[in-house]
């Protein structure tokens, strides 16, 4: 049944014009699940009805839901763009990147004087005071009213102007700390107090720089009028500004008004953050998270047309942190927005690539609250795909090494990472069992085959595909390796970690050649704490079975005593001390044993002492 829904669909997609335009595609009930844009209708409606090996999930779980599609067709491009945004907003279809209006704006409050005070609020009021804003973010209005009360020392508490200039109230902590200048207790006069809230508030408006040079002015005049207690004030509170501005100093950037927009995707989801700065400084911020996504590229150019489809002011820069579909279309529709050229950068160097790692940084830390992992972490995912070509990052990798001591004793082990983090329950450990001797691919090979044979059996350990395989080692191990891969018919993809001649992580290698990472930091802490992980792990087993053969050889040097019964002694007592201080009814208690035996082991360990029947 499927497939004759696919084929008629394709039948009518065949039909279609080779014209731009915009799609709809509807589920069984009639709505709308999602809605996009076409240079050529009939191409790209096509292409859902097709194959669907080279879809991502996401796409092939919407056309597992498309019954029928709708179109309407345009005369340009932009005009195309134009009418899906449209579209969008007005039914919000499932499958589409959503962005959701309902946060509501945030304002700074200034009561008039006297005894003026600054606070940050949710909503406006028509209460005679005065409201700077909207903006869309409560943090950044949080952030600048608390740097503006501490250096110009206005009060946060809760007092009434009524309560305020009284003497002999003693004042709270913040005063004696320095943040505040207790005007409740009489310390500061309300003329004075109610121009600190001015400068405040001008601070808060233009920047630091007008009310700096305003108040060094000022500081130079109390100190020639000689009075040095005022001046002493000013002083302070100029260094207070300078710090402000000095932490600051990463939220500033020569371009004056521009939006900057990054991406972080996880295994599931994805974060877009976007940084508003005007005047040069950072005025605001928002995120969000939405649900995965496949194609980096497409998902920046549907976001953009999604969040300035909102109301958002467009500014004259858009900087990105990465490729952008139809970034020419793009910018068209935003300039058109606007009413004046728009330009969307991709900054590579300097200042401006600082300030877009700024937000791909806050980006990936909002994409990881509430999973678990870290911001690097995810960070150091998101790059190793980009790195290699994943489509998404890959949440469960498995790594393997081989360890032997010159062919004897030849195993393997296999450690998982989970969101970038060692997954511990999921290790496991193999015996080579094809051939003995030294032979490092063969070893290699015959562990995935292994592997991949207990995940189609179903195997309880194995009974799921990791998102990336990686092997200790280099082009020889991945060229043993990719036949298995292939014979088992699972697509994972598999690289070899290569080391330089010091034994550190330097590169990876794939079927295209090695690629470099010791360029890419978050990936390269990323790829040696894996190879380090699965070595450790590797030779602690081959090492715990050398020690065990080793034992295993000592007993069978006893004359009488073969390999079971050597065995049998290993396992009742579990270590060679153990078996040396047994007395003989202990070593008769062993399965199997026979009095001889125990008298030789006996006799092997206690060469001095004479023993007796017992």
């Amino acid at each position: 049944m499927p497939d004759q829904r696919l084929a008629k669909l394709r039948k009518k997609a065949m039909q279609l014009p080779l014209l731009p335009g915009v799609y709809i595609m509807k589920d069984a009930f009639g709505k709308i699940i999602y809605i996009g844009k076409a240079k050529a209708l009939k191409n790209r409606v096509s292409q859902y009805f097709g194959s669907q090996t080279h879809h991502t999930e996401k796409v092939r779980q919407m056309v597992a839901n498309v019954d029928d599609f709708d179109y309407i067709q345009v005369s340009s491009e932009f005009e195309a763009l134009t009418l899906e945004c449209s579209l969008i907003k007005q039914h919000s279809p499932k499958y589409n990147i959503l962005l959701k209006d309902d946060k509501g704006f945030h304002y700074i409050r200034v009561t008039p004087p006297p005894w003026a005070s600054i606070r940050a609020v949710k909503q406006t009021a028509d209460d005679g005071a005065e409201y700077i804003g909207p903006y869309n973010s409560f943090y950044v209005v949080r952030e600048s009213v608390e740097a503006a009360c501490k250096a110009f020392g206005l009060a946060t508490c809760a007092k009434r102007p009524s309560e305020m200039g009284r003497r002999g109230t003693r004042p709270c902590l913040n005063y004696f700390i320095g943040q505040c200048s207790a005007p409740c207790a009489g310390k500061i006069g309300r003329d004075e107090y109610d121009q600190s809230v001015a400068e405040a508030v001008q601070f808060l408006k233009n920047g630091s720089r007008e009310v700096l040079e305003d108040l060094t002015h000022r500081m130079n005049g109390a100190s020639e009028r000689l009075e040095f207690e005022r001046a002493a004030r000013l002083r302070d509170r100029i260094a207070a500004l300078n710090k402000v501005a000095e932490r600051q100093t990463v939220v500033r950037t020569k371009v004056a008004d521009q939006d900057v927009i990054a991406l972080a995707m996880s295994h599931d989801s994805a974060c877009f953050e976007v940084l508003t700065f005007r005047g040069g400084r950072l005025c605001d911020r928002e995120h969000f998270i939405t649900s995965a996504v496949d194609d980096a590229a497409a998902a920046r150019a549907e976001f953009i047309t999604r969040y300035y489809s909102l109301g958002r002011e467009v500014p004259p820069t858009v900087a990105l942190d990465g490729e952008c579909d139809d970034c020419q279309l793009l910018t068209q529709w935003l300039t058109d927005k606007r009413g004046r050229a728009v330009h969307i950068t991709l900054p590579q160097r300097g200042e401006q690539a600082q300030i877009v790692k700024l937000c791909s940084d806050n980006a990936f830390l909002h994409l990881s609250e509430g999973t678990g992992r870290s911001g690097a972490q995810t960070a150091a995912l998101d790059e190793l795909a980009q790195l290699i070509g994943l489509r998404r990052p890959p949440k469960y990798i498995e790594a393997y090494d081989i360890s032997h001591t010159a062919g004897s004793e030849n195993v393997a082990g296999m450690v998982v990472f989970k969101d970038g983090a060692p997954f511990k329950s999921a290790y496991r450990k193999f015996k080579i069992n094809s051939f003995t001797g030294q032979d490092d691919y063969a070893s290699m090979a015959e562990v995935l085959a292994r592997r991949l044979a207990d995940y189609q059996l179903g195997k309880e350990g194995f009974d799921r595909l990791p998102d990336l395989i990686l092997l200790d080692g280099g082009a020889g191990q991945l060229s043993a390796v990719m036949p298995v891969v292939a014979s088992c018919k699972v697509d994972v993809p598999v690289f070899g970690m290569v080391k330089d001649d010091r034994h550190r992580t330097r590169a990876l290698v794939g079927t295209d050649g090695e690629i470099a990472i010791k360029a890419t930091r978050r990936v390269f802490t990323l790829i040696t704490a894996i190879q380090d992980e699965v070595h450790r792990f590797a030779i602690g087993y081959h090492r715990a079975r050398r020690s065990k053969a080793m034992l295993h050889s000592s007993l069978t040097d006893i004359d009488g005593i073969g390999p079971k019964r050597a065995q049998a002694v290993l396992t009742h007592f579990g270590t060679l001390a153990a078996v040396k201080a047994a007395d003989l009814d202990s070593l008769m208690a062993v399965e199997g044993m026979t009095r001889p035996a125990a008298e030789s082991i006996y006799r092997h360990y206690h060469k001095e002492e004479r023993y007796g029947d017992a």
